[in-house]
């Protein structure tokens, strides 16, 4: 089990969840609260992070402002506070040669992350700088929570499988040399999540999905629980259901501890069914 694995598995005991928190910087709703960028991912930070398994910050959300600057301050202040929360950047990065490893370097010298998310699909040349980060993640793209997913990923190939399904496959079988390989499987398709558990055995996953794209908690969880049904094998990532659970209120950080706790009751209930 590699370093950052670990990490994972360590903080979901601790801290009693499978909650992933996105963060997501909208400046229009940020703005609407009278602080600044900086005070805002702190106070979110500050106000779930006892109630998370991690942090997940989305680099086009940063950049897009011009707030690469804030995104390092913010990732090296959970690791400071938090050290025991890993921190994914959702950075989807997918290249090859020289570009790949400068994006591998980004994530993991610049940032300073713990997993990254990429696009697989130009193939193992192009995750190999990430999977050369032995004590990192590396969280796959496999069937995205999007409705347009289907117009590729669900596509049959000539072995009989769906590509979806020889992503899950490959990253079981030929990638994982390091152990350090993840998926996202979308919440919003319980029946694939529950394909791609069996092709995987145990490996992690990272579901997005849950909350303002829909997702179910609770088909998710059947679907995509490891097979002993411990409190183990999801990554549930919910990010403007809960970090804009206040947008209209001066009480904003409060309010999205409130939903996360929410969420991690949905989660948790699941085992008193």
């Amino acid at each position: 089990m590699n370093s950052f694995i670990k990490q994972l598995y360590a903080c979901q005991k601790s801290n009693q969840s499978l909650v992933c928190v996105g963060l997501d910087p909208n400046m229009d709703k940020i703005n609407a609260l009278g602080v600044d960028l900086s005070t805002w991912l702190k106070s979110i930070v500050d106000s779930v992070a006892h109630q998370v398994c991690a942090f997940k910050p989305q680099i086009a959300h940063f950049s897009a402002i011009s707030a690469e600057e804030e995104l390092l301050q913010i990732i090296a202040y959970i690791h400071e506070n938090y050290p025991d929360v890993p921190v994914v950047l959702d950075s989807k990065r997918g290249d090859i040669g020289t570009t790949a490893e400068k994006y591998a370097d980004e994530a993991f010298k610049k940032y300073k992350a713990d997993a990254v998310t990429v696009n697989p699909y130009l193939g193992q040349d192009s995750l190999q700088p990430f999977l050369d980060y032995a004590d990192k993640g590396v969280i796959a793209l496999c069937k995205t929570s999007n409705v347009g997913s289907n117009e590729f990923q669900n596509l049959i190939l000539n072995n009989g499988q769906t590509l979806y399904q020889q992503v899950a496959e490959n990253a079981a079988n030929k990638w994982n040399d390091n152990n350090n390989v993840l998926l996202v499987v979308g919440a919003t398709y319980p029946e694939e999540l529950a394909k791609i558990r069996s092709i995987v055995g145990e490996m992690p996953l990272l579901v997005p999905g849950i909350g303002a794209q829909g997702g179910d908690v609770s088909a998710t969880l059947k679907a995509g629980l490891n097979d002993n049904l411990e409190k183990s094998g999801l990554i549930i990532s919910s990010s403007r259901g809960i970090i804009y659970a206040g947008d209209t209120s001066q009480n904003y950080a409060s309010e999205a501890s409130q939903a996360c706790q929410h969420l991690n009751r949905q989660i948790n209930d699941f085992w008193s069914i």
